[in-house]
């Protein structure tokens, strides 16, 4: 693009970057149509199907004729499915006028910021985060504050550092649990915690993102935050959807519980951008919530075992330590060990990006650097893939790291 047509663009546009995994993506498919032989841990997609009795009722929607434009808040009967969702599941009420649906968690995310952040505001984000956030504060003219949260703490945020981090110009703490990348989840008493330092900051309001709350693992329950600190509920926005739990990335279908000044905000915002949620996917939606959870175990319980094998496998490669996350389907491993070295052709492992390409160079392997996830000198590797994959992947990996000098 000329720099004419450069300056055309509004400085929000260029002020924020392309989904890093969305990139690697590119680039495995790039790789793969030339003919390399690449296995993937990058993007954090289920790779099973969506369950069949949802399929169907998004075939039935399709059929019946009831697909034109619902209420930019969602449909009435999507909106009482996710109500009696919270009430049963997190123990948390919502009217319906406090809950609203969007394309994807990620729109829900991004319309929040849009409705309340304003020049110069503040938006304290835990490191490592999920890439998005601290470009979705951006191009809302905000600050995105960056609180790195060290191994030793899981890598969580402390009380102590959010009361660091809070100023006069902060608008919101945006809390994921579990996390991706770490898989790190956060207990009630943990979550206490934070409330505390929140309650005495009352113009701090909370957003939690809960979008991997089924993928818990090893006997550990996922609290929600306003759960863990009702008294924070009328400035906690809830945050969650149907992609993971229930393999329905594509679908797009987000949802939320919050405030009725913020959610009627978010609503307007809506009206006047995508108008509304396909309604096909709302009528999928709606049986996924509230059919037999069945398949949101069965999920949960292939990935544990994922999981288990993924975290044994990088730790049998020279210069890989990898925590076991309790929670999400990715791992978090660090390669300190592995920088300050070279590979056969002589490269010297700076970064974790220099890790990053060598696996993709030596073994075949696309992983993803902590340095886009906040942290480094970590990778992020997705196991939401074959055991076949995980274990082939981890092979390649350590072979290649036992080849470096």
């Amino acid at each position: 693009m000329s720099g004419a047509a450069t300056e055309f663009l509004a400085a929000r546009a260029r002020a924020i970057k392309p989904s890093p995994s969305m990139a690697a993506k590119s680039r495995v498919d790039q790789l793969r149509a030339e003919g390399r032989d690449i296995i993937d841990f990058t993007v954090g997609e289920p790779d099973q199907p969506t369950p069949a009795h949802i399929v169907q009722a998004g075939i039935d929607a399709l059929t019946s004729g009831d697909i034109r434009y619902t209420a930019s808040t969602g449909g009435r009967p999507l909106l009482q499915a996710v109500r009696a969702k919270f009430q049963r599941e997190n123990g948390l009420d919502y009217a319906l006028d406090e809950l609203i649906v969007g394309v994807g968690a990620k729109q829900i995310l991004y319309t929040a910021l849009a409705a309340t952040v304003q020049a110069g505001d503040e938006v304290i984000i835990p490191a490592p985060y999920w890439v998005s956030y601290p470009d979705m504060v951006l191009v809302n003219d905000g600050v995105p504050v960056v609180v790195a949260c060290a191994e030793a703490d899981g890598f969580k945020l402390t009380p102590q550092a959010l009361e660091r981090a809070i100023t006069p110009r902060t608008k919101w703490l945006l809390l994921n649990t579990p996390s991706n990348p770490t898989g790190a989840m956060y207990s009630a008493a943990e979550l206490r915690g934070l409330a505390d330092v929140l309650a005495r900051h009352p113009h701090v309001w909370l957003m939690t993102d809960e979008i991997y709350e089924h993928l818990a693992y090893g006997g550990r329950r996922h609290v929600s935050p306003a759960a863990a600190a009702p008294e924070l509920a009328g400035r906690t926005l809830t945050v969650n959807g149907v992609s993971k739990a229930y393999a329905m990335t594509g679908w797009r279908l987000g949802y939320a519980g919050g405030p009725k000044v913020l959610i009627k905000a978010m609503a307007t915002l809506i009206s006047q951008s995508t108008s509304c949620v396909s309604a096909i996917s709302q009528a999928a939606a709606c049986v996924a919530l509230t059919a037999d959870q069945a398949c949101v175990g069965h999920a949960a319980a292939m990935f544990e075992a994922r999981r288990d094998r993924i975290v044994a496998g990088l730790n049998a490669a020279p210069g890989i330590r990898c925590p076991q996350p309790d929670g999400a389907f990715y791992v978090y491993p660090g390669v300190q060990g592995l920088l300050g070295r070279r590979s056969p052709a002589g490269h010297l492992l700076r970064t974790d990006l220099d890790v990053v390409m060598f696996l993709l160079d030596e073994a075949g392997v696309a992983v993803l650097d902590g340095h886009a996830y906040g942290l480094s000198p970590y990778l992020r590797l997705s196991f939401a893939t074959s055991m076949e994959n995980i274990e082939e992947g981890c092979r390649r990996i350590a072979h290649a790291c036992g080849r470096l000098a």
